[in-house]
């Protein structure tokens, strides 16, 4: 159909998609029309069930498209799969008269002096029902100068039925047919994993006007209007809760297989299920712009990008059914002239014999051009690619083309940002440690009251958990002070209180040096005055501060209360996937981070990774990437944030963490996790890896298969029926059998571990 296509004036570009049923075409309204762009289509052979009107765009073309994935089919019943058991019927029939009833398979007509027996008329039926289509669309691929499949197999039943060969015209005409339905089976199963993605967002929207429900199209919802959801119903749009709390499973946007709470201010997206409570939420986007949207059409969209092996098919493909039609050609023609008689000949003891007959040879050469279609070989990869990728975006990981599939299965090494990819991004108490008499909860209720009136994300971790451990009323601060860059001040009950940096409490005379030296039972914090303020527990604070942590004590002038560590906390699932990785055979995971060496070296050592490099500004971050690609080939980039982006457009191949609702990240990366779990990574390297091993054997078990054919046929070995079972029928089923066994890979569930 493509060449069909390019012969039109005006079209500009035509990108067929097997795998989704589709073609997309682009054209120049100033030179053809629709109408001339459809009629190409069917002069092809082809059905158009959509179209676009013609709009103008910023560069005056136009696409016609068709639906974006084609509507499930019913194979085994539609009006070619009739004629085909119309044709399988008459087979059936006339092979009982040529075998089984020989003595009824009396003459009934004759044409050109030639008898027709029943069994021959019966056959004639069987080409008639099952071969005329295969025929007609052989024609169209001949008038538009199209080697495939069609016209090899139209010309291959035409040439035996010429010759009389009736049972091998209708046999290869009927398993053909068979073939076809078979592989459009195989294809429409393949195709379902996308249709599944596009029926996750309901077609419509109960929203609140003038203060009452109304029912209406989803794509009607204006941004900015309040959309009503009830347990159990789907969310149509994008959004961000307004009223309500509810747990939400939104396991088809982010892959996460726990509900998630959300309550007012949380984002949700389309296609996630409201599991048990009412929701009121703020549309933030259309239906076309929604999160979802954005994944089905990435995925429709993401076989364009070829990988190396669907380039290499599509290279090989293009010689080898030249070759081996030319190689028809010559087994039908060469043989019958120079073999007078049959030459009997022993190969590796078995014996075979070399007809002289013309008939025989020219049946060999038609069984050839069966062989030289190569229908499973160029299908092997872009179905294997489909299947990938679709199964990948059900559980949550967006990869953006079939290229970047293959490459994340060669990667030798993985670059992981360490704030929000490895940790949580979110800062959090970790160890609250009183002096003297202090208790813990007398410690933080201090802290609390002075840091209530503070903005730093520190004073909100400390906040925080002042409220999960119910430290009761915190006292009010007063006179109020931010000591910048050291910490803060203020009056709770006269007395003043401090909270900051060891340095801070180091220029009030503290010797927090010799705090950090002793280890002999206890460490004592001591004031300038030489008065014993209490101790931390066994070298706590330097412990602390190894461990990568923020210490903020707490005191006055004269008494320490304690300290209070802070950190990053590293996500739950961050240790068991590097291991994890490290077990699927990635030779190298390296953390890159901008913080420092002794908050990097913790985070590390916690982890697991290899190696880890640390106060990287973004533009050494590339330099680390380069480095890496240096000692050991293609590298992955795994980020979050903006200064991550240089680097992850170093890698090979980038991903984003945590891109569910963020455009930039959905289209900027090469890969997305949509959700915050960094436990999908050795997932995504998994089926990257196994999609890569998939794809290889599927293209060489096609060739081996032609190959193995090929040879057999000169010596008599393979026949046309089987040359149709094996080679086309039963390699086009094996290879979308293997492919789909992508969609079994699994994320290990271990983020909660």
């Amino acid at each position: 159909m493509d060449k069909s296509l390019q012969r039109v004036d005006g079209i500009t570009d035509a990108t067929l998609q097997p795998t989704t049923g589709t073609a997309n075409v682009t054209y120049d309204p100033d030179r053809t029309s629709e109408a001339d762009v459809i009629k190409a289509i069917e002069g092809a052979g082809y059905e158009v069930v959509g179209g676009s009107d013609a709009e103008g765009d910023d560069e005056d073309n136009q696409a016609a498209d068709g639906v974006d994935i084609a509507p499930p089919s019913e194979v085994w019943t539609s009006p070619r799969a009739n004629k085909t058991w119309l044709g399988a019927a008459f087979l059936t029939a006339g092979l009982l008269f040529e075998f089984l009833l020989a003595g009824q398979n009396i003459a009934i007509a004759s044409v050109l002096e030639y008898p027709l027996h029943i069994a021959d008329v019966l056959f004639l039926g069987a080409v008639a029902a099952s071969g005329i289509p295969v025929v007609r669309s052989g024609y169209y691929s001949a008038k538009n100068r199209s080697l495939d499949i069609d016209l090899l197999m139209g010309t291959a039943i035409i040439a035996a039925t010429g010759i009389g060969y009736f049972v091998e015209a209708a046999t290869l005409a009927v398993l053909f047919s068979i073939a076809e339905l078979l592989e459009d089976y195989a294809m429409d199963r393949a195709r379902d994993s996308l249709r599944e993605l596009m029926e996750l967002s309901p077609e419509e929207a109960t929203v609140l006007r003038d203060g009452e429900e109304v029912t209406v199209p989803a794509d009607e919802v204006e941004v900015g209007e309040t959309v009503v959801v009830r347990p159990g119903d789907k969310i149509p749009l994008d959004g961000t809760v307004i009223e309500g709390e509810s747990a939400v499973d939104q396991s088809p946007i982010t892959g996460e297989s726990v509900p998630v709470d959300k309550a007012a201010g949380d984002e949700v997206y389309a296609g996630s299920i409201n599991e048990e409570g009412y929701l009121e939420f703020e549309a933030t986007s259309a239906a076309s712009d929604s999160t979802l949207s954005q994944i089905i059409e990435m995925v429709q969209g993401a076989q364009a990008k070829k990988t190396e092996s669907e380039q290499f098919v599509d290279r090989f493909s293009g010689y080898y059914t030249p070759l081996v039609v030319v190689l028809a050609i010559l087994t039908a023609a060469i043989p019958p002239l120079v073999i007078d008689d049959p030459i009997s000949v022993d190969l590796a003891g078995y014996g075979f014999t070399f007809a002289s007959d013309w008939q025989t040879w020219f049946i060999r050469g038609l069984t050839l051009l069966v062989i030289a279609c190569p229908c499973a070989f160029v299908i092997s990869t872009p179905v294997s690619v489909v299947s990938g990728i679709t199964s990948a975006a059900k559980n949550g990981v967006l990869i953006k083309g079939g290229n970047y599939l293959e490459a994340m299965g060669e990667v030798d090494a993985v670059a992981v940002d360490k704030t929000g990819t490895l940790t949580k991004g979110e800062l959090a108490v970790t160890d609250v440690v009183p002096v003297g008499d202090t208790t813990e909860d007398d410690l933080l209720r201090r802290a609390a009251g002075l840091e209530r009136r503070s903005e730093h994300p520190i004073a909100a971790a400390i906040l925080a958990r002042a409220e999960e451990t119910g430290v009761g009323n915190l006292p009010d601060a007063t006179s109020f002070e931010s000591l910048t860059g050291k910490g803060i001040r203020g009056e709770i009950d006269g007395k003043t209180y401090y909270a900051g940096k060891p340095a801070l409490f180091e220029e009030l005379g503290f010797d927090l040096a010799r705090a950090r030296r002793e280890t002999d039972g206890g460490v004592v914090a001591e004031e300038s005055s030489e008065s014993d303020d209490g101790a931390f527990a066994e070298n706590a604070l330097s412990a602390l501060e190894r461990e990568g942590k923020t210490v903020v004590i707490v005191g006055t002038e004269s008494e320490l209360l304690g300290a209070i560590a802070i950190a990053d906390e590293v996500r739950p699932a961050a240790e068991r996937a590097v291991a994890r990785l490290h077990e699927l055979g990635v030779a190298h995971v390296v953390m890159l981070t901008g913080d420092n060496e002794g908050t990097a070296r913790a985070i590390a050592e916690q982890v697991g990774v290899d190696e880890y490099r640390a106060e990287l500004l973004p533009d050494e971050k590339v330099d680390a990437v380069e480095a890496l690609q240096a000692e050991y080939g293609d590298v992955a980039m795994v980020g979050d944030g903006i200064n991550d982006a240089p680097a992850l457009a170093t890698a090979e191949v980038g991903i984003a963490m945590g891109a569910a609702g963020t455009d930039t990240a959905i289209e900027t990366a090469d890969i997305a996790l949509m959700g915050d779990d960094i436990g999908k990574l050795p997932y995504l390297y998994e089926l990257s890896h196994t999609a890569n091993g998939v794809i290889q054997q599927n293209i060489w078990a096609s060739l081996g298969a032609k190959l193995i054919l090929a040879l057999g046929v000169p010596l008599g070995l393979v026949s046309v029926a089987l040359a149709v079972v094996v080679g086309d029928m039963g390699m086009s089923l094996g290879v979308t059998g293997n492919a789909m066994r992508l969609s079994r890979i699994e994320p290990d569930h271990f983020s909660d571990a």
